[in-house]
């Protein structure tokens, strides 16, 4: 198939994208009944996708992408589970003849689509497509800091290091994702890969050979290209500052999982600087002036490393996200000192700059952090908000835009480029409002695709009665002794989705005193092992009971009888104090609204949307959410969090919970029956 509607409509000017010529008519008549096809009971995906089955929202979307994409518009769909979204924006990406971008949610979900959606399609289209796969900078091995490591390294370091450098002979991409070896979070990562303030760029003696250069003339010469949400924002944080944009320019961008994009935004468009990073530059400046035995330089140093520890020492000890005017007063002197610190040490490299490209290039990022610090620091009037993020062994200063409708506004009605927004969570029943005007997108053209499953058949919310307020200390412990005598009623599993680690942690504590209370099942815990390891355990066991907070709210996918319970202690409201909830509230109050309808309430429709989603991923897939906060019924916004599980219906009854799942359980299917007895 061919899909010349794009040429037309960029060089028919009395088109304009109107479709009101008989040429782009015709064309585009043509192509969406190819699309209906492609997607219909004769696809050539039957023979590739196990279980595929023809969906009519899937073959909506696809045209509806198309569409935008020919005609340069933008786009904001939702669909639900099951809809195929993923295939459906594919298909017209490919089939365009446009240069596009796919920016998606996590890594992870950028390699799935890279190395299995992607050429699952191709094959299934049968026309050759360029692609290329683009990360970030610090997802390459850098090949120059590898031959450059020097010093004492740990044992574990000298391990990973060594699988480092055999793996270095083997890679010809240097995605550090295929060195499976080396853990994620290995602390040899840092020391040989770069980031924008260490790397030489063209001055390095490496630069043919660097895996970063490589990949992005990979992806300059792509039809299509698969980056991260993170990736993108970089890109355009960088355009807006009026510098050379490093993705390739596109035509199309598509974004999934956009409903995260907001709240990225903020942070991106904002100002950030962590101690971690001054510890790391004035390490890397005592390396490379060590050689020129300059003691006034070392003098410097230990002050700067001084004044980084003191700061570090004067935050509050509470880990979390602290406002800064409500502890500037403690730290205020630490910021004045740093600030000096560092200026006193610009000073003294500065005559020094010259010696080698590493001591210039440090140079840089010191002038960049004192600039940095100064707006970090100054409590003059800024359309932002000032906050601390406090860990373990860090500590990070952020300035966060109160508002970044605008400023995405600016970016995404550029008129020369389509961009489709695609999530299963961007609106409140058919109102997308919450999404679109944080996104600077009021104008944009919006499509709700409900999931095809039969969600009002095979899903079921259970209301438990007579539970405690959320705040009430015993909430935790009530609703466990409220959710655990379901699994006496299913033999699959249940999740139990918390929404702070406060009790995940006191849910820990209940069944470790109460393990008979399991009857065998495994418990899982998040933070026991990583995620994927929990979710590969959990799907393995098929009867297990896992407690997860956050990440487990969402881009969890467990299919079949596995799963047939999820749980969630609370409505998953943000915290009125959380700094970056507190900057979206400022701005809503200083336009006269409402921070709580308009925000507040949903952002956790949304996030609850999220949660509950974990449950039925697959057509023959039923369950039972359990949601334990009384006050969906005791508060007139409840009705809110119902309507947005909509077909699904709800009960107080554990009797009409029992024989649901009898019922279901009952239909279930030998095959099942024997793995989960198995």
């Amino acid at each position: 198939m061919q899909w010349p509607v794009a040429g037309c409509l960029r060089f028919h000017t009395l088109c304009a994208g109107s479709y009101e010529c008989n040429q782009c008519k015709s064309l585009y008549s043509a192509a969406v009944q190819n699309l209906t096809e492609f997607f219909g009971p004769d696809s050539p995906l039957q023979a590739l996708l196990p279980g595929f089955q023809p969906r009519a929202g899937q073959s909506w979307m696809a045209e509806s992408v198309a569409e935008t994409i020919a005609a340069y518009g933008q786009l904001v769909v939702e669909a639900g589970t099951g809809t195929g979204k993923t295939f459906a924006y594919l298909l017209p990406a490919l089939m365009s003849g446009q240069k596009t971008i796919i920016s998606t949610g996590t890594k992870a979900l950028q390699d799935q689509l890279y190395h299995r959606d992607l050429p699952l399609i191709s094959k299934a289209v049968g026309r050759p497509v360029t692609t290329a796969l683009l990360k970030g900078r610090a997802n390459y091995l850098c090949l120059q800091r590898l031959d450059s490591i020097a010093g004492q390294l740990s044992s574990s370091q000298s391990n990973d290091l060594y699988a480092v450098r055999e793996w270095r002979h083997r890679t010809t991409a240097g995605d550090r994702a295929e060195l499976i070896e080396v853990a994620e979070d290995s602390t040899i990562w840092p020391l040989v890969t770069s980031n924008a303030d260490n790397c030489l760029g063209s001055q390095c003696p490496l630069y043919q050979q660097c895996h970063v250069v490589k990949a992005r003339r990979a992806a300059q010469d792509a039809d299509l290209v698969v980056v991260n949400h993170h990736l993108l924002l970089a890109d355009l944080a960088m355009k807006e500052e009026g510098f050379i944009e490093f993705l390739p320019g596109a035509e199309a961008i598509i974004l999934d999982e956009a409903h995260q994009i907001p709240d990225l935004a903020a942070q991106f468009f904002g100002i950030s600087l962590g101690s971690r990073e001054l510890e790391r530059m004035t390490d890397e400046l005592r390396i490379v002036t060590m050689p020129l035995s300059q003691p006034e330089i070392q003098r410097r140093l230990d002050s700067a490393q001084t004044a980084i520890r003191v700061l570090r020492s004067n935050v509050p000890r509470q880990e979390g996200r602290h406002e800064m005017s409500a502890v500037m007063a403690d730290i205020r002197e630490p910021l004045d000192n740093l600030a000096f610190a560092l200026r006193s040490l610009h000073e003294g490299v500065a005559p020094l700059a010259d010696a080698s490209i590493e001591i210039d290039k440090l140079h840089e990022q010191l002038l960049t952090a004192i600039e940095k610090l100064s707006h970090l620091s100054s409590e003059e009037t800024w359309d932002g908000l000032r906050w601390l993020d406090v860990k373990p062994r860090s500590v990070r200063l952020n300035l966060t835009p109160l508002d970044v409708a605008d400023t995405l506004h600016g970016l995404f009605n550029n008129g020369h480029q389509a961009w489709i927004f695609t999530s299963a969570t961007l609106a409140i029943g058919d109102d997308f409002s919450h999404f679109t005007e944080r996104m600077g997108i009021s104008s944009a053209k919006s499509l709700t695709f409900p999931s095809p499953y039969a969600l009002d058949e095979h899903g079921l919310i259970w209301l438990p009665p007579h539970l405690p307020q959320p705040s009430d200390p015993s909430h935790t412990g009530e609703m466990l002794e409220n959710v655990v005598p379901l699994l006496k009623m299913t033999k699959g599993g249940m999740f139990c989705l918390f929404t702070s680690h406060r009790a995940l942690n006191a849910a820990r504590k209940w069944f470790k005193t109460r393990r008979k209370r399991l009857g065998g099942r495994p418990l899982l815990v998040q933070g026991d092992a990583p995620r994927d390891d929990l979710l590969r355990r959990f799907r393995e066991h098929g009867n297990a009971v896992l407690l997860g907070t956050g990440s487990f709210w969402e881009g969890v996918d467990v299919r079949g009888p596995a799963l047939t319970i999820v749980a969630i202690d609370k409505l998953p409201f943000a915290s009125p104090a959380d700094p970056l909830m507190m900057a979206r509230l400022e701005f809503i109050r200083r336009q006269g609204g409402n921070g709580f309808a308009e925000h507040q309430l949903p952002l956790a429709a949304l996030s609850l949307k999220q949660g509950a989603g974990r449950l039925l991923r697959d057509q023959n897939d039923f369950g039972v959410v359990v949601l334990c906060d009384p006050r969906i019924r005791g508060k007139s916004y409840g009705s809110l969090f119902l309507k947005c599980l909509e077909p699904m219906t709800s009960t107080d009854s554990v009797a009409d919970v029992k024989k649901f799942l009898a019922t279901h359980e009952a239909a279930l299917s030998p095959n099942d029956k024997k793995r989960r007895s198995g």
